[in-house]
C-alpha cells in the first residue's frame, strides 16, 4: 500500500460511506437546513419590511410634527396678532374713558366755578345793598332831619301813587 495512491477497495468504500452520508445529509440535513435557511431569509426579508414601513413612518411622524409645528405658530402669530389688538382696543377705550371723565371733571369745575361765582356776585350784591341802604339810611336821616321836610316828601310820594292809579 503505497501513501499516494489508493487502493481500490478504499476508494470503494469510501465512495458507499460517501453514498450513504451524502444520502443521510440529502434525506434528513438539508431539508431542515434550507428550511432554516429559508426561514431566517424571510425573517431578514420582514425585518428589512418592517424597518422600511418603520422608517415611512418615522417620515410621516416628521412631516406631520412638521405639519403641526407650522400650524402651532401659524395659531401663535394670530394669537399674538389678537392680542395686540385687544391691548390697542383696551387703551383707545381706556383712553376715551379717561377724556370723557376729564370731560366730567372740567364740567364739574366749570359749574363750581360758576357757582362760586353767582355766590361771590351774590355776596356783593348783597353787601353793596347794604352799603347803600346804610348810606341811604345816612342821606335820608340828614335830609328829612326836620318834621316839615318827611311831610313834604310823603306828600310828594302819594301825589305820585295817586297819579299812577289814575291812569
Amino acid at each position: 500500500m503505497s501513501l499516494i495512491t489508493p487502493e481500490f477497495g478504499l476508494v470503494f468504500w469510501m465512495l458507499v460511506v460517501f453514498g450513504i452520508v451524502f444520502f443521510l445529509l440529502a434525506k434528513f440535513a438539508w431539508p431542515v437546513i434550507t428550511e432554516m435557511i429559508a426561514q431566517r431569509n424571510k425573517y431578514i426579508e420582514d425585518s428589512i419590511q418592517s424597518a422600511k414601513d418603520a422608517n415611512e413612518k418615522l417620515n410621516n411622524i416628521k412631516k406631520e410634527s412638521e405639519k403641526i409645528l407650522n400650524e402651532a405658530k401659524s395659531q401663535q402669530f394670530q394669537i399674538v396678532h389678537e392680542a395686540q389688538n385687544v391691548k390697542d382696543q383696551i387703551i383707545a377705550e381706556a383712553k376715551k374713558q379717561a377724556e370723557t371723565e376729564a370731560a366730567k371733571i372740567i364740567e364739574n369745575a366749570k359749574s363750581s366755578i360758576n357757582a362760586e361765582k353767582e355766590n361771590a356776585l351774590k355776596d356783593i350784591k348783597v353787601q353793596v345793598i347794604e352799603l347803600t341802604l346804610q348810606l341811604s339810611e345816612k342821606v335820608l336821616k340828614k335830609q328829612f332831619s326836620d318834621k316839615q321836610s318827611q311831610e313834604a316828601f310823603i306828600n310828594e310820594k302819594l301825589d305820585e301813587i295817586n297819579a299812577i292809579n289814575k291812569q
